[in-house]
């Protein structure tokens, strides 16, 4: 789209987005899909081009995952989706920085630190390029003149979590936070404190040394002999705090955000209870379809609110219905 019609889009859109009330929320790198020429309206669908940026890690179970759903709507709608990831916000500023320079039809762009990420995405707005965020910073989208976003809400989520622990009898729920900083984990926590009806004791890990991880969240569990649940923010760091109970000799009960294999394979055998799922497939999927559809024909979805992925409960009840999903990458 030329420059002039899309900075036109943008000033005719602001008003319908800021028209809505903004909901709070919470992989490989360098992935692209090429663009198959194929009849479109505004523009051709051959010529759009869009960024994917987030924050996750190299790697990381749960972006992998969001990767694959994003490469795949570009597959599936014959545009270009170049998905790049890192976990350091000044990083992930340069990265959305040089999306902006390479003048991309629109970006999607996690937003784990939005301060980190706002002069970059306000260069975005000014170069005319829409942005759909997703997963975090969803109470900042708005703001940050983005024309949608996806993800769960996190607070609810955690909500949904702490009323599931605090119905089977939990009281002392130590939370395990992997990312400093991250708002949409803070959230999380915070809303477990309050679908449990007490505060959850936070603890901190690093992510990048789950061994590390492992070890703490033992010594918490052998020091305080009262903590009866572990509620852990992340498919990888679950495998390892059901580990820990079992060094510790502890019989708190295991729950987790987020899904992949090994949470799975752990529902199945029985040493994690439930996770809380995001569906993160959509999270990369559904805001190809949006900037696609923003670009040919200057629609936006959601009215300012967030377009929500979950949660959902993955439990030993549907287990078995979701595993082969997940074993192919799209759960």
């Amino acid at each position: 789209m030329a420059r002039r019609k899309r900075l036109l889009a943008l000033t005719l859109a602001a008003p319908l987005v800021l028209l809505g009330c903004s909901t709070e929320n919470s992989g490989g790198e360098g992935e692209t899909t090429a663009a198959a020429p194929s009849a479109g309206g505004g523009a051709a669908d051959g010529d759009l081009q869009f960024a994917v940026v987030t924050h996750g890690s190299a790697g990381d179970a749960f972006w992998d995952v969001v990767q694959k759903g994003a490469l795949a709507a570009g597959e599936d709608l014959g545009v270009g989706v170049d998905y790049q990831s890192d976990g350091d916000p000044q990083r992930q500023s340069q990265l959305i920085e040089a999306a902006v320079n390479q003048d991309v039809d629109g970006i999607v762009v996690s937003m784990a630190n939005p301060d980190a990420l706002q002069d970059s995405l306000a260069a975005a707005r000014t170069a005319g390029i829409p942005v759909v965020t997703i997963n975090s910073g969803a109470d900042r989208s708005v703001e940050f003149g983005a024309i949608g976003h996806v993800g769960q809400d996190e607070t609810i989520a955690g909500q949904g979590a702490g009323q599931r622990l605090a119905a089977e009898g939990r009281r002392n729920v130590l939370c395990v936070v992997h990312e400093a900083g991250n708002i949409g984990l803070e959230q999380r926590c915070d809303g477990a404190s309050q679908g449990l009806g007490t505060d959850v004791r936070l603890l901190q890990v690093d992510i990048n040394d789950l061994q590390g991880a492992q070890s703490t969240i033992t010594s918490q569990l052998q020091a305080d002999a009262s903590i009866d649940a572990v509620l852990t923010l992340n498919s990888a760091v679950a495998p390892i705090a059901a580990s820990a109970a079992s060094d510790a000799g502890s019989t708190a009960e295991i729950a987790t955000f987020d899904l992949n294999g090994d949470v799975i394979a752990a529902i199945q055998a029985g040493t994690v209870s439930f996770a809380v799922d995001q569906q993160q497939y959509e999270q990369g999927y559904l805001p190809v379809v949006m900037l696609k559809l923003y670009a040919q024909n200057l629609n936006t979805v959601g009215g300012g609110r967030a377009v929500l992925t979950g949660p959902g409960i993955v439990d030993a009840e549907n287990v078995d219905a979701i595993a082969d999903l997940a074993s192919a990458g799209t759960r």
